[in-house]
């Protein structure tokens, strides 16, 4: 009788601890899938009963997903991973929760991360819709190999976009190599720089669009339509299969984005081009965000609490921060990860350069900006008007007021 009683004892608490065991689904993209898997090593030992599902898509069909999913509250994970450039349909679309009330209560462990990500991740003036895990200084990666051969300092890039184009001119002259991959580039680099405190990169502090009225949009289709009509450019899109191949084949010099590209070339886009690439400040010293990732969590996810501590432990554990920089390239978001040792280890694949202490240098000067939620429409917008310059060559006193019109109308819609 006394062994019935245990083995029902026992069944009983099994089936306590089974009905007890809840599963937290997290849906992000690559690499930021296999950075929560990472984590959880950690974090599951505070929570044994939880079972984690992390759902990984590719980057644009995660984020077609997560639009979706929110529109139809179908499918809804716990954790929602979330790239800068999606921000301001996400954070205002009023699907998400905001991180800064009960029972996530935010807003003490702020100061703690880089300010400029803490305000993108910011639904309008108030609200933290977002909590940011890791961010993209830009920075501009170059070819040693090429700049040695035509007799280039990494002074003659970064002095000016002037010294910049006519570096450009001598590497192709010396080289053959195109200066950038596409003459877009450098209008995506000007853009975002001297935005005024409150604005964002296309709209002011009201919403009201200022493609038109920024010198940096003017300044920004110039110079690309220079890059253009000097044959500087290689016409391949970021991300395509020609372009990796031009960076693998040394047949373009320099490449500005965030400070994470230097993990990709260095793993999958151009590994054979160790010790051939550095890194370095953007023409006129010019302080950008490129990129970034952040966790959210919908107002319909079911573990809320649950998904908070996993958010929490994600963003603001040093260890686990320092660790995804490390391991998955990530640069920190967390302001006291950035004093670890690691910034001072020299980068094989960067000729052995002491290259995160810049970065680091150049993420502490980034200003912050607000997102909206039509930037990505006039991203496109913009986009579009560009081409129109660079292979139509339609004015760019038109071609700004058009977008300008169109970024307006598209922004009163939503």
């Amino acid at each position: 009788m006394k062994k019935i009683c245990i083995a029902l004892l026992g069944a009983l608490m099994l089936g306590q601890a089974l009905a007890q065991r809840v599963t937290l689904t997290v849906a992000a993209y690559p690499a930021v899938d296999e950075i929560v898997k990472a984590a959880l090593v950690e974090w599951k030992k505070k929570h044994p009963q939880v079972d984690v599902k992390v759902v990984g898509r590719e980057y644009a069909d995660h984020h077609t997903a997560m639009t979706t999913a929110l529109a139809t509250s179908s499918g809804l994970p716990d954790v929602m991973a979330l790239e800068y450039g999606y921000l301001g349909r996400f954070a205002l679309g009023g699907g998400l929760e905001d991180l800064e009330q009960a029972p996530f209560l935010a807003g003490s462990a702020l100061p703690k991360l880089v300010p400029f990500a803490v305000a993108q991740g910011r639904s309008g003036a108030s609200g933290l819709s977002a909590m940011p895990t890791d961010i993209g200084p830009g920075v501009m990666f170059y070819r040693q190999d090429l700049l040695k051969k035509a007799q280039l300092a990494e002074t003659d890039l970064t002095g000016s976009w002037d010294g910049f184009i006519r570096s450009g001119q001598q590497l192709k002259k010396s080289t053959g190599a195109y200066l950038v991959a596409h003459a877009r580039d450098i209008k995506d680099i000007v853009i975002r720089g001297n935005v005024p405190a409150g604005q964002g990169i296309y709209f002011d502090a009201q919403g009201k669009s200022v493609i038109d009225s920024a010198e940096r949009f003017r300044k920004g289709f110039e110079l690309a339509r220079r890059i253009r009509s000097e044959g500087l450019d290689a016409k391949v899109n970021a991300w395509s299969n020609e372009w990796g191949e031009s960076l693998k084949r040394g047949q373009v010099a320099s490449q500005m984005m965030g400070a994470w590209l230097g993990g990709h070339l260095q793993n999958w886009l151009a590994p054979n081009t160790s010790g051939l690439w550095r890194s370095t400040v953007l023409p006129e010293r010019v302080a950008i965000s490129w990129g970034g990732t952040f966790y959210a969590i919908p107002k319909k996810a079911v573990h809320k609490e649950l998904a908070w501590d996993l958010i929490k432990h994600l963003t603001l554990n040093r260890s686990q921060q320092e660790m995804a920089f490390e391991k998955f390239n990530a640069f920190p978001a967390l302001i006291e990860a950035h004093s670890g040792a690691y910034f001072d280890q020299p980068v094989a694949f960067l000729g052995g350069q002491k290259a995160r202490i810049a970065w680091r240098q150049a993420a502490a000067q980034i200003s912050p900006t607000r997102v909206f939620k039509a930037d990505a429409v006039a991203e496109e917008i913009v986009n579009a008007e560009l081409d129109l310059v660079l292979t139509k060559g339609k004015s760019i006193d038109q071609a700004l007021k058009d977008a300008h019109q169109a970024a307006q109308r598209r922004a009163s819609r939503l």
